[in-house]
């Protein structure tokens, strides 16, 4: 279903295709900046745990951090996008994600833990502004009614950029030579030195380019006129205040889907390369081994990176098939199907083992692909000017990415299979919200 703004207007001489096409070209490269921070997360986990020393749980805050932001930023977020309009509040989350992106070359200098959290922080920050102002900017910009297959179209330029980051980190980040905590301790301590310095040092680069790259947009944002979307519904005029708003059933519970996707999808995301070692360390897939040319000289972890990256290239399908199906088909619907798939994927890795558990894994990511977007729809329908401050709400849900991950790492301590406990939950209510929360009342 689309957003709440079926009598929405856009503030241009022309109420037309042309007047906004070139805009949303422009709105939709944000979903590819996004989605490249997120994607790299993974990458830093398991870095972290190398260059700084530290245990699975605490890589994991990686990810605490990193939502963290969009809980603080969100309400912020969608103040700045009220008073000032949705361009300024993209200027202003572009300039704090390239902060943020500059600054971990002096983390990585210093090796502090605290630092790389900090500019992990200020880019979820930006990433939050950002969110909350395409989500909802792609989904007015033309009909209403295909509001959100224009989401899921842009999102699918999202799971493009999530194809990078594993890639960016097997080639750029990671080593060919592979050391465990164990066989650092086992060296002379400033051999073991110079090895978590080189490996903290190695994702300066990739920053550094990132943020440049985001300084470019941000100028092409500056000098691109943007028209403003207005609403002329007289039913909801955005006088809602957040506790009213949460009284509203379907937003409630969607609210509570998103946290719980999030949660799940940042659960798995963030541990991948921890489960494909240790799920089937030495069996690899073999159109992987096809696509990325694995070869003997590769580290393990590596080649699990690669995997990652072929696991979001099913996400990417899975984005395209679902806005395909969603032109077709209810949103519900296909939410419902694609839900109960990641239930079913889930369920298998748990009781398999080997490399069919991470097929199983990996077939999660094309099932989730298209729960934000549709989550995010479903769940402001019908609030007209509301929806802005109710899409505030469902960016700040994403903070389920910084408290349900360090809960899936600690069970990591028990079995990957026990983990997965957790995901499996949270997409077994998501099933339901599809098949039934989403309903708004008359």
């Amino acid at each position: 279903m689309a957003l709440p703004v079926e009598k929405s207007t856009l503030s241009t001489s022309e109420n037309s295709s042309k007047n906004y096409l070139f805009p949303l070209i422009l709105v939709t490269s944000l979903f590819f900046l996004w989605g490249l921070a997120n994607s790299l997360n993974g990458t830093l986990v398991k870095q972290f745990q190398i260059a700084l020393d530290l245990q699975r749980w605490q890589a994991n805050i990686v990810e605490t951090a990193f939502y963290f932001g969009y809980f603080v930023m969100a309400l912020p977020a969608g103040i700045v996008m009220k008073k000032y309009g949705y361009k300024m509040g993209i200027l202003f989350g572009l300039g704090m994600y390239a902060i943020g992106a500059f600054l971990f070359y002096p983390a990585a200098s210093v090796r502090e833990y605290s630092f790389f959290l900090f500019a992990l922080f200020l880019i979820a920050s930006g990433i939050a502004f950002l969110e909350t102002a395409g989500n909802l900017y792609v989904t007015v910009l033309g009909d209403a009614k295909s509001g959100d297959f224009r989401l899921n179209l842009a999102q699918s330029f999202n799971g493009l950029s999530t194809i990078l980051g594993p890639v960016i980190g097997s080639l750029f980040v990671f080593s060919e030579n592979e050391y465990t905590k164990d066989q650092l301790a086992q060296l002379p301590i400033e051999q073991a030195e110079a090895i978590r310095i080189q490996a903290a040092n190695s994702v300066q680069s990739p920053y550094i380019i990132i943020g440049i790259a985001v300084g470019i947009i941000a100028i092409l944002f500056a000098l691109t006129k943007l028209p403003e979307v207005t609403s002329s519904s007289n039913e909801q005029q955005g006088n809602l205040s957040i506790g009213q708003l949460l009284k509203i059933k379907h937003l409630r519970l969607g609210v509570l889907a998103q946290f719980l996707n999030i949660g799940a999808q940042v659960s798995i995301w963030g541990n991948f390369v921890d489960f494909k070692l240790d799920l089937a360390r030495n069996s690899n897939l073999w159109i992987v081994e096809k696509i990325y040319q694995i070869s003997s000289s590769m580290s393990d972890v590596q080649i699990a990176s690669f995997h990652a990256s072929f696991a979001f290239i099913l996400f990417m399908c899975g984005r395209f098939v679902g806005t395909y199906f969603m032109g077709k088909f209810e949103s519900n619907k296909v939410l419902t199907i694609y839900a109960l798939g990641a239930v079913a994927s889930l369920i298998i890795c748990i009781f398999g083992s080997g490399i069919w558990a991470v097929i199983a894994l990996m077939m999660v990511y094309f099932f989730q692909s298209i729960m934000f977007p549709t989550i995010f729809a479903l769940s402001c329908k019908n609030l007209g000017d509301n929806s802005k401050l109710a899409s505030s709400l469902l960016i700040m849900s994403i903070v389920g990415g910084s408290i349900i991950p360090p809960i899936t790492a600690y069970l990591f301590k028990i079995g990957p299979s026990i983990a997965l406990i957790v995901p499996l939950v949270c997409f077994i209510y998501i099933v339901f919200f599809a098949a039934k929360g989403y309903k708004t009342s008359n």
